[in-house]
């Protein structure tokens, strides 16, 4: 009994050993098709991009530096005024630069959510390529030992036709069923192949670059459906797009509004004074420097008013795309999550049909061999085998690759 229990606790051992392994290198794929991509670096340069209009929009604008030289001396006073400097900086309405700031660094954030969303997709795209070679893997395998197990029952078929206790039909129907597996294994080959070219080619890398499919996926599972749901609605990338969109267009719109407001401008001037004929005792002296303020006023209200309008409409416009969305991810979770439970019980069916198909084959091959009946029962035994293991693998693949979808939708 101890014996046993030990056999069970090295046995589970093992399968968690190989189960992080297998996620191990699965994430170790993931990284490399993210470094890889150059569609993400595109749009992480984007991001960048975006980043560096914070501190354009949020600065003031460059002050004015002007230089007169009279060609004809301006008398005066104190004397002929020969050149005149004045600096004058302008500044918009209080909250004005806050408000193109905020907008900025919302936007930001909502292209560094499109680059995310990408990434995300990636990922999936690798994650379900990934479970596509192990159902392949799984599929040649199986096929390989469905073959062996045909081909050793050649030697059954032989002495029953040798015996004359069976006819030699039996041998044409069996040679006849493993070349349909030969068949079946060199398609099932092929498409590995071309799958794995596909796989590479999402990592960018060499499409001969050898592939380490591990024996058994992890046992990825889903939570309560409704907090799986909420998880989406949280964490959707597309969505926080359009939130984040949302907000840059709310301090779009104030700083369209202060743009309606006065401008304020303060300078300094200062004046040359050379020596003239005047008799003052400060004749030839440089003037005061004297400072200087202005007002810019806005004018024509129509195109301040229709600046505020345009950006209502476009967050009445991103409003509805951000429900559109939220409509079009909830059907896709809904599908998702139905194809995860569909697994579920496919994995489950195509155990308990297995053992039974099992037996049937047992008690099928005795008979044979006792009184050489139902040897085509034996074949298509044999056939429903190779489809429930097939079954399974797929279903188990099926599975993954649907909580990776669901993942994806999540944004992880």
């Amino acid at each position: 009994m101890k014996q046993t229990l030990l056999y069970i606790y090295i046995l589970i051992l093992t399968s968690l050993s190989v189960n992080t392994r297998g996620q191990d290198t699965l994430n170790s794929y993931l990284n490399t098709g993210a470094n890889n991509n150059a569609g993400l670096k595109v749009m992480f340069n984007e991001y960048m991009a975006a980043l560096e209009k914070v501190p354009q929009v949020g600065a003031l604008p460059d002050p004015t530096i002007a230089f007169g030289y009279f060609i004809q001396p301006v008398e005066t006073r104190l004397g002929p005024q020969k050149a005149k400097l004045s600096a004058t900086q302008m500044f918009p309405w209080f909250g004005t630069l806050a408000a193109n700031k905020g907008s900025a660094e919302w936007f930001a954030k909502a292209r560094y959510e499109m680059f995310s969303e990408a990434k995300s997709k990636l990922y999936y795209d690798i994650k379900a390529s990934y479970y596509n070679l192990f159902f392949a893997r799984k599929a040649i395998a199986i096929t390989k030992e469905n073959i062996t197990i045909l081909t050793s029952l050649k030697g059954i078929t032989d002495v029953m036709v040798e015996s004359g206790k069976a006819s030699a039909i039996d041998q044409y129907r069996l040679q006849m069923e493993i070349n349909d597996l030969d068949n079946q294994l060199a398609e099932i080959t092929d498409n590995m192949n071309l799958l794995k070219v596909k796989f590479n080619t999402l990592l960018n890398v060499d499409i001969q670059s050898e592939i380490a499919i591990p024996e058994m996926l992890p046992d990825n599972i889903l939570l309560h459906k409704q907090s799986e749901l909420d998880s989406v609605y949280s964490g959707n990338s597309a969505l926080n797009s359009f939130n984040y969109q949302l907000k840059g267009l709310e301090y779009k719109k104030k700083a369209a509004s202060k743009e309606g407001l006065p401008k304020i401008s303060l300078g300094l001037e200062y004046a040359v004074i050379g020596k003239g004929n005047s008799t003052a005792g400060d004749a030839g002296n440089d003037a005061i420097v004297f400072p200087k303020i202005g007002l810019t006023v806005p004018v024509y209200r129509k195109k301040y008013r229709a600046k505020v309008q345009e950006v209502i409409y476009k967050q009445k416009a991103k409003e509805s795309g951000k429900a559109d969305k939220k409509n079009s991810v909830t059907v896709l979770f809904e599908t998702a999550w139905n194809d995860y439970l569909n697994a579920i019980r496919r994995i489950e069916l195509y155990r308990k049909q297995t053992t039974l198909a099992e037996k049937s084959l047992a008690v099928l091959k005795t008979n044979y061999e006792t009184n050489s009946k139902d040897f085509e029962e034996i074949l298509r035994m044999e056939r429903r085998l190779l489809k429930y293991a097939l079954e399974h693998e797929k279903a188990v693949a099926d599975k993954n690759a649907s909580v990776a979808f669901i993942r994806y939708l999540q944004g992880k």
